[in-house]
């Protein structure tokens, strides 16, 4: 509403009218057109000038619903090209796959990509044409700042950022939920192999670790908290950190991996030492990835409904843009395996 309307309204005692778009090009200085292509996320506008507009439109109270959505009839599933591997298909495929399916239901073309910072993001995506994006996994903020600039609705799934409506699994309760359980056994030294905290879901599950550790009333030990060498592939990393832990001079009786992958590597690395799982050490994943019964022990772990996080990632595309951002929580579920339990431990307890 522009400041005449609002004294009129005052000066009379009848109720403002809705604010309109006129309104909010008087109030901010720009034209109508300006407004509309902010307001609908378009492209060609700079960053500073769409979120000058929204401003004005929070300041002035201006009804978001009002606009019209244009309908979404493309879209384009993105993947960190650090990702496509081996190790991380077997979590983000079945995510891609409840995408699918949710497009398929919403008659929406979907379509993917594995993308680097290096690969000219912008150039594929046109060749791509979509209306919407999804970006499974961590990007760099500047990849993801390159991509928004398009103006094409964004949702992130498996990563936060502030200003981005983004899907994610219960992290911080996985970790939580994980590390009381190896408590709750009697274990004494919990130690935790993390990946890249830059991960928001990695560092979300570390925190949980900490917590639980906390509660329990156990100062943390640094030695015990490993990260994963940088530039060296998941399994070598793994196997050194493990290697690291059992080193100690009173090494883990019990380990957090930051995911299945790394759990069932660390399980390998336990067994060569000639330990025993769980009866030496007890060992955590999380995801719970198809391979995780076939290791040498049923890998207890974290369940996450994967296909759900893909179809809340259309779900808020398709809700259109929402100020401030959406942020989905999916829940996690312990699932207790025989890598942490048996019978013959329950016996010695």
């Amino acid at each position: 509403m522009s400041p005449d309307t609002q004294h009129a309204a005052a000066t009379t005692g009848s109720s403002p009218s809705p604010v309109t778009i006129r309104d909010l090009a008087k109030y901010a200085g720009v034209s109508t057109g300006t407004i509309s292509r902010a307001l609908k996320n378009e492209p060609g506008l700079t960053e500073n000038t769409r979120q000058m507009v929204l401003s004005a439109a929070h300041e002035l109270g201006y009804d978001f619903c009002k606009l019209r959505r244009k309908r979404i009839r493309r879209l384009t599933f993105l993947l960190h090209r650090q990702h496509n591997t081996a190790t991380s298909s077997p979590f983000y495929s079945p995510v891609l796959h409840g995408a699918e399916e949710a497009c398929r239901k919403q008659g929406i073309v979907l379509s993917f990509m594995a993308v680097g910072p290096a690969d000219g993001v912008n150039e594929q995506l046109r060749m791509h044409a979509p209306d919407a994006i999804v970006c499974a996994g961590f990007f760099e903020p500047e990849l993801l700042e390159a991509l928004r600039a398009t103006g094409k609705p964004l949702v992130l799934i498996d990563m936060k950022l502030r200003g981005y409506s983004s899907v994610n699994p219960d992290n911080h309760m996985g970790g939580y939920l994980a590390t009381r359980h190896l408590l709750g056994l009697g274990r004494e030294r919990v130690a935790m192999i993390s990946g890249p905290l830059s991960h928001y879901s990695v560092r979300e599950r570390n925190r949980g670790y900490r917590q639980a550790l906390f509660e329990a009333g156990i100062l943390a030990d640094p030695r015990l908290d490993v990260c994963l060498a940088d530039g060296v592939d998941l399994e070598t990393a793994t196997y050194e950190a493990m290697q690291q832990l059992l080193a100690l001079p009173h090494p883990p009786d019990a380990v957090f991996c930051y995911n299945d992958a790394a759990a069932l590597v660390a399980m390998r690395c336990c067994l060569a030492q000639g330990l025993t799982v769980p009866h030496d050490v007890s060992i955590v994943g999380f995801d719970d990835i198809s391979s995780a019964v076939l290791g040498h022990r049923p890998l207890t772990t974290l369940r996450i409904d994967k296909k759900e996080l893909g179809a809340l990632g259309v779900e808020l595309l398709l809700r259109g843009v929402q100020e401030p951002p959406l942020e989905k929580v999916s829940p996690v579920e312990l699932i207790v395996r025989a890598s942490t339990v048996c019978d013959d431990y329950r016996a010695r307890r």
